[in-house]
């Protein structure tokens, strides 16, 4: 990432240095996911569409960890790796809207408030800047070569009350305390950057 592009990396050091912990990434882009990975303190495993493992990227992806899954269904292998990812202290990278949009966090996805509150691991929102400013001259899928590109890391923060319930409604409850916290991040991230 820091060959094509200049990114600028803020708080992350607010990354837990160590033990289970949830990367809750805004989705606008196709680098997004590649550039956290690229800049992150802590290898990241990312729940990533099934479509995207295709030809040499399949080994490509499976190789540096990153996770298969069926945005069709509810995905039992996906899920039971994030899962174990989390088990053994790494780090679950994952895009809450579903899809790339807006990467403005405007309507989660029920499967991070699931990884949170079923794994009790701290979610760190991260805010990926500028990824979709203006179109490369040579490849207009991606940002300009050499172009800056912020990535902001918020303060980790627990989804669920305390009260360990796995319900629906306990789920509905941590999906909406983390839209706040992640609506609240991206507001900071853009007036820290400028963006």
């Amino acid at each position: 990432m820091y060959g094509l592009w200049r990114p600028r990396v803020l708080g992350a050091w607010k990354l837990p240095a160590s033990g289970p912990a949830i990367l809750a990434v805004n989705h606008s882009h196709n680098i997004d996911g590649p550039m956290v990975m690229g800049v992150s303190p802590r290898p990241t495993h990312f729940l990533i569409k099934k479509e995207a493992f295709v030809g040499p990227l399949n080994p490509f992806l499976t190789g540096i960890g990153q996770l298969k899954v069926d945005r069709a269904s509810a995905d039992r292998t996906a899920i039971t790796r994030a899962l174990g990812v989390l088990e053994a202290g790494g780090v679950l990278g994952i895009f809450p809207e579903g899809t790339r949009g807006e990467g403005d966090f405007a309507s989660l996805r029920a499967g991070l408030a699931y990884f949170a509150v079923r794994s009790g691991a701290p979610i760190v929102p991260v805010a990926v800047l500028g990824s979709t400013e203006r179109p490369g001259r040579l490849i207009k899928e991606l940002p300009p070569l050499r172009s800056r590109v912020d990535v902001v890391f918020g303060d980790p923060f627990d989804a669920g009350d305390g009260s360990g319930r796995r319900t629906r409604r306990a789920l509905d409850e941590a999906t909406e305390r983390i839209q706040k916290q992640l609506t609240g991040h991206l507001e900071n991230a853009r007036r820290l950057t400028g963006r």
